[in-house]
């Protein structure tokens, strides 16, 4: 995984907003998801794009986030439910409201964790349901 030189402090992290971790998140959850389908599958590109379009949009996120969830530290739940609990500047098209926040509270974490240099907790989260 591309990594950042220097991760920023817990604190520095823990002070931003949660939807500009959500931005950062968004970027790792979907390089990961497409390496990961690079790397597994002999398929064409696009019925790779596809299938990660199903995985990284916030109805994917959301059953992820489902079997995750219990997994999280004290922390990172924190983190979920600022990012869960933010107002967020658009709406999601294809996603009820509900999968739309748990997706962003995700995200927040995802987003937390890499600017933090957490880059094996992600791998281990990620992969622990991908597998």
């Amino acid at each position: 995984m591309l990594t950042k030189t220097e991760p920023v402090s817990e604190a520095r992290a823990r002070q931003m907003n949660p939807v500009v971790l959500a931005f950062v998140g968004d970027a790792v959850y979907t390089l990961l998801v497409r390496e990961k389908l690079a790397l597994s599958s002999g398929e064409k590109s696009g019925a790779l794009n596809k299938r990660a379009a199903e995985l990284v949009s916030a109805h994917g996120q959301s059953g992820l986030l489902e079997k995750i969830l219990p997994l999280l530290t004290e922390e990172e739940a924190e983190i979920y439910h600022r990012g869960r609990n933010a107002k967020k500047p658009t709406k999601s098209k294809n996603a009820s409201v509900g999968e739309y926040v748990r997706s962003t509270g995700f995200e927040a974490v995802i987003g937390y964790l890499y600017l933090t240099g957490q880059h094996e907790r992600i791998e281990g989260l990620f992969f622990t349901e991908h597998a």
